[in-house]
């Protein structure tokens, strides 16, 4: 039987809710937001939907599908939450970015980058699926570049400034991990007209696809078809 997946990316500013990519809901999050307001916004969100399993993707970082330490744009109570138990569904959670990595990828060696409230970072190749946290590597005066790249950086140094900073730090994290190409993604790189060459634009539908990809399995087999680092 064909597993029907939801498909949810928790971001800083909002939720998204997926079930095919003509079927999309949301909700504002923000600072405020803890579990029992999420669980209580996706119960209203997704009346009427039909879904058995679910892949949620969240802003912190995650290992082996727990939490493992508190988000920085969204409330409290967040570590280790259960959402399989209070969604009563099976549920593969990831980090937000790490989902978006793995819906973008075409082979080789991929970095993806998004630019939003902070910056969600991954790495993929072949069927492995690396989460980073890169914004949280230093930057001058005791910042940190996502305080540069993400939201807080286009509004401090203006679209012009912001755009040849972004455009210098994809560059220099491109070479350090040696990454056939990277794509960029996030609310932010509309911004952007053109990229450079090796430098792609990343897809929002793109998170629907990597939370449908966490769901696949090796063919004549049970084993997952991706592995998540």
């Amino acid at each position: 039987m064909k597993r029907r997946v939801l498909v949810v990316d928790i971001g800083g500013t909002w939720v998204k809710l997926l079930v095919s990519l003509r079927e999309q809901r949301e909700f504002g999050s923000g600072p405020r937001m803890r579990p029992e307001q999420f669980i209580r916004r996706f119960k209203e969100s997704v009346q009427g939907w039909e879904f058995d399993v679910a892949s949620i993707g969240f802003p912190a970082p995650v290992r082996k599908g727990h939490i493992v330490s508190k988000p920085k744009h969204l409330g409290k109570g967040w570590v280790d939450f259960n959402f399989a138990r209070a969604l009563g569904i099976p549920v593969r959670l990831i980090n937000d970015a790490a989902m978006q990595a793995l819906g973008s990828y075409r082979g080789g060696r991929m970095l993806f980058l998004g630019l939003g409230t902070g910056l969600g970072s991954a790495l993929v190749w072949e069927k492995t699926l690396l989460p980073l946290e890169l914004g949280d590597l230093p930057y001058p005066d005791g910042k940190i570049i996502e305080n540069y790249l993400g939201i807080p950086g286009l509004a401090l140094l203006g679209k012009k400034k912001w755009k040849r900073g972004v455009m210098y730090a994809v560059a220099q994290l491109k070479k350090s991990f040696m990454a056939d190409y990277v794509v960029l993604g996030g609310g932010l790189v509309h911004h952007f007209t053109r990229l450079p060459k090796g430098i792609e634009r990343g897809r929002n539908e793109n998170a629907f696809l990597g939370g449908k990809r966490l769901w696949e399995t090796k063919p004549h087999s049970r084993e997952l078809k991706w592995h998540v680092l």
